[in-house]
């Protein structure tokens, strides 16, 4: 059975989702990347705190500094993933529909 992700609709549209094989999906972010300035600088945000993240659970004893650090990049991470996800499905929908 091959991956599928499953990506909500903006809250406006009673959280319909659309679903998006995992092909589907990458083949889309290999499009916005080359296209959509916003989508590729959000993508570049979101390896940026992957890369401190990463650094960061590999502390044995983080700071107090360092573990709110790791608290607030995980909940920015998440934002920037939402609004890769809504370029996505907007994108989507415009060539889906002739536009």
């Amino acid at each position: 059975m091959p991956s599928v992700l499953i990506l909500p609709v903006s809250s406006s549209e009673k959280e319909t989702c659309i679903p998006m094989d995992i092909a589907t999906t990458d083949t889309l972010k290999e499009e916005l990347m080359g296209q959509d300035a916003e989508f590729r600088e959000l993508a570049k945000e979101h390896r940026r705190y992957e890369e401190r993240l990463s650094e960061l659970s590999s502390l044995s004893y983080p700071s107090d500094d360092e573990q709110l650090e790791e608290i607030t990049l995980k909940k920015k991470k998440l934002a920037l993933k939402d609004q890769m996800h809504s370029i996505m499905l907007q994108y989507q929908r415009s060539h889906a529909s002739g536009h």
